[in-house]
């Protein structure tokens, strides 16, 4: 027998007017994990509107996966369409399979030996302008490298380098304000506050820079082996229809919106775990050592340090993104409730990433624990790029460009707490440090 909604749990500290609203903002990663005592299904309200949170990972997987036939992406997309317009995460329904299905080829698994050297080149360049001693924002060299391989894998071309500067001018205050803008009421958007302007002129910058080097590319005809030439010769097999030049704007955005922020911030989070547990540091740096040796990493190097992929995990697992939503296209019955067309759902992977009924002593940084975790068992309780037909498509890049470049740096350098400063985790599309610096010094000789 299933329940309705009125038999949902709703959260505690409900406002007039506003609803849950003030504390989705001011701390939403506390306000995830709070709800998981009150059930697998908890009501929140965004203003008047409902959204019921997914709380376990049964309930999130039925939605996923499951069930994913019956929801579509939901408010938290439908804010970020005026920005991203028709991209893939956003994309809906068949034009969503036709698009990835055009996308799709710029991942195939035959790229990833070009994609792994770019990477590793771009590391070491970064290793080799570190000195013993200094003291570095790491959190802003990772931006800096990841952006840097970005943009290099997306248009190696001499017309692209004005978006590279672009990219690194703009792209940070664009990445960081989408988390904001996805949560806060709509009628912000158009209030003359300065986060507002920033991220409008910020915005604009960097879509004007994408249409001009689709132009130049369109006009000179340049064909590269980079991602932007893969969308612009891209060709639907059924149809043989191409994109269109906004359609490539729109997915080249997604791929630099996703490719850098989250992937950098989740890569300082795991260097400040290292720094915290030297003794982890040095097993990687160990296992790295023994397989690579002097020369540079190299893609089929990954599978043969297992440690070191523990290490990504845990490090992704207690940093995840905090906020997933699905709108409900169909009457749907989700953990015995069923709820009407047009009904909200959301799931916090932070949250589920620290659910002690998965992950016993969740706020340890433990990465010993994966080799008890069968991977038939993680897709379900371990979903940093979500799941089911809407898994990100760039997760390889993302998980191959962080292994590449903690290998390359820990073998050339320890990286160790600054003293004076307490690292604050700082809620944005990607939980970020409020600032992490580090000091470099070098590897004890073997």
């Amino acid at each position: 027998m299933t329940g309705s909604p009125s038999t949902v749990p709703r959260a505690p500290g409900r406002l007039p007017l506003l609803g849950h609203a003030w504390p989705l903002l001011r701390r939403p990663l506390e306000l995830f994990q709070e709800l998981r005592p009150l059930g697998d299904i908890v009501r929140l309200d965004i203003g008047s509107m409902p959204v019921y949170v997914l709380t376990s990972p049964d309930v999130v997987h039925q939605v996923l996966v499951a069930g994913a036939r019956g929801f579509e992406k939901g408010r938290l997309f439908d804010r970020l369409r005026p920005l991203l317009g028709n991209g893939l995460p956003v994309a809906e329904g068949e034009f969503h399979r036709c698009q990835r299905r055009l996308v799709q080829p710029g991942f195939h698994h035959t790229r990833f030996d070009d994609y792994a050297r770019i990477m590793a080149r771009h590391a070491e360049r970064v290793a080799l302008s570190w000195e013993a001693g200094r003291r570095l924002a790491l959190d802003s060299e990772l931006h800096e490298l990841v952006m840097a391989i970005t943009a290099e894998a997306l248009t190696s071309a001499e017309a692209g380098k004005d978006l590279v500067r672009e990219i690194h001018r703009s792209l940070p205050t664009v990445a960081r304000g989408v988390i904001i803008r996805a949560l806060a009421p709509k009628a912000l958007d158009r209030l003359p506050i300065p986060l507002n302007r920033k991220f409008g002129t910020a915005a604009t910058r960097l879509l004007t820079a994408i249409d001009d080097v689709i132009e130049r590319y369109r006009s000179a005809g340049i064909v590269e082996g980079d991602l932007l030439s893969m969308l612009l010769t891209a060709r639907d097999p059924d149809s043989g229809a191409a994109m269109s030049d906004r359609q490539v704007r729109d997915e080249t955005l997604t791929l630099l919106v996703g490719g850098t922020e989250t992937t950098a911030t989740a890569l300082a989070w795991v260097f400040h775990e290292l720094g915290r547990h030297p003794e982890v540091e040095d097993r990687v740096r160990a296992e790295v050592t023994e397989v690579v040796g002097d020369r540079s990493v190299e893609l089929a190097d990954l599978e043969r340090m297992p440690y070191l992929d523990q290490v990504l995990h845990e490090g992704v697992r207690l940093h995840s993104l905090p906020l997933l939503m699905r709108r409900a296209i169909t009457t749907v019955t989700v953990g015995g409730v069923e709820f009407p067309e047009g009904t909200e759902f959301a799931l916090s992977q932070y949250a589920l990433h620290r659910d002690p009924r998965t992950y016993p002593r969740p706020e340890r940084f433990e990465p010993e624990r994966w080799e008890s975790i069968p991977r038939s068992q993680r897709n379900r309780v371990f979903i940093p790029f979500g799941a089911g037909t809407r898994k990100c498509l760039g997760d390889t890049f993302a998980w191959t460009e962080m292994a590449v470049i903690l290998a390359t740096l820990v073998t050339r350098w320890r990286l160790a707490p600054a003293p004076g400063h307490q690292v604050r985790e700082i809620p944005a599309a990607s939980p970020r440090p409020d600032a992490l610096p580090m000091i470099v010094t070098e590897v004890p000789a073997r």
